[in-house]
């Protein structure tokens, strides 16, 4: 994608070829800044601090973890620190525990002399997976917003909701629940998106609303409650979101308040889709709410909130009276029977198990629907 006609990655290599360079997500939308990380304790901070967010990301990011330990000390125990650490941080999104396996699997058998050069290849290979599986989501949500559109002559643009950012700053580069909104607009058909602000950290607002401008994607970013009242107006076509871990059933594990979304869109008859890879699926659960872990993030993030002044100054202020106690889940679980359908990069299906199985065969010896 691209920033100020540059295009990058929300994820790369720093010009010396090892340290990483990130996009501080915390800063924006009123400043862009790149972050380098140099060794794994950058890493674990950017992860657990939110200067990285989206599974996709996250998993890259401890990808690109394990290796600048490698490049410290390529040990067994070493290797073994990294994964705990990295592991730690954040634990909803599958992703994370994903990606570290995978370079645990890549690492196991090298010997330490080369494991820093596999670990970097790994990442590498790992980062340029996630931009091509969003890529292929992209196409495969694009021609959704295709048929729906033939059933709406004369009726411009098509009006999409999101919740929360899933578009390139939450992956490597395209995004997952964005892709399909990028491929339209780029390809000339009108599109306007519904972008909730997604409290408490506004990431739709803060995001979503930075990345589309960037893009040139029409939209309007609205209070996450006013979704349902835009739906019960005819004024929402179509809800996308993205989505941090999906049980081999279909329930969809995404950002607080995207449960809602789902009760108003069945409510309404919206169609409810949820773009993910399949390295957000966890094959080992088969019901959310019972097994899916849900992070409580700190209370500051919901008592505080920062903006710019009319000086152009970047403050924080409370906004709670000081001796209200806060409760902030991070996530919620949006049941497969609210859900219309999953998109992945090998095609959309009904959010069950068979419908993930009938796109993913190898996997039927996974988790049951029991």
């Amino acid at each position: 994608m691209k920033v100020d006609g540059v295009v990058r990655r929300s994820i790369q290599l720093a010009a010396d070829g090892r340290s990483v360079e990130i996009v501080d997500q915390t800063l924006l939308p009123h400043r862009f800044v790149t972050r380098t990380l140099r060794n794994l304790a950058d890493a674990v901070e950017a992860i657990g601090s939110m200067r990285v967010r989206g599974a996709p990301l996250i998993g890259a990011t401890a990808a690109y973890g394990v290796g600048l330990q490698m490049r410290e000390e390529p040990s067994d125990a070493s290797l073994k620190r990294a994964i705990e650490d990295l592991l730690a941080t954040r634990p909803t999104a599958v992703n994370l525990p994903w990606a570290l396996e995978e370079m645990r699997s890549a690492l196991h058998d090298v010997p330490p002399a080369a494991r820093e050069e596999r670990a970097y290849q790994r990442a590498a290979e790992i980062c340029d997976e996630d931009v091509e599986n969003c890529r292929a989501i992209g196409e495969h949500g694009l021609r959704l917003i295709e048929a729906l559109r033939e059933t709406r002559t004369g009726r411009d643009p098509l009006n999409v909701l999101t919740h929360c950012n899933a578009g390139w700053l939450a992956t490597v580069d395209w995004g997952t629940a964005l892709a399909p909104i990028y491929l339209a607009h780029d390809r000339g058909i009108p599109i306007h998106v519904w972008v909730d602000e997604t409290r408490p950290r506004n990431q739709g607002a803060s995001l979503t609303a930075w990345e589309l401008g960037e893009h040139g994607v029409p939209h309007t970013v609205i209070a996450d409650s006013a979704g349902g009242h835009l739906m019960q107006r005819g004024k929402v076509d179509l809800c996308i979101t993205g989505s941090d871990r999906t049980t081999a059933t279909g329930d969809v594990c995404n950002k607080i308040g995207t449960y809602l979304q789902a009760l108003a869109a069945r409510d309404n008859a919206v169609p409810f889709y949820t773009a993910l890879p399949s390295s957000s699926i966890d094959w080992t659960l088969s019901d959310g709410i019972a097994e899916i872990p849900i992070e409580e993030r700190d209370g500051s993030e919901l008592s505080c909130v920062r903006g710019r002044t009319a000086d152009g100054d970047t403050v924080e202020v409370a906004v709670l009276p000081a001796s209200s106690p806060v409760a902030n889940p991070g996530f919620d679980i949006t049941p497969a029977r609210l859900v219309t359908g999953l998109i992945t990069e090998r095609g959309v299906c009904e959010a069950s198990r068979a419908g993930l199985i009938g796109l993913f065969p190898e996997r039927a010896g996974g988790a049951s629907d029991s």
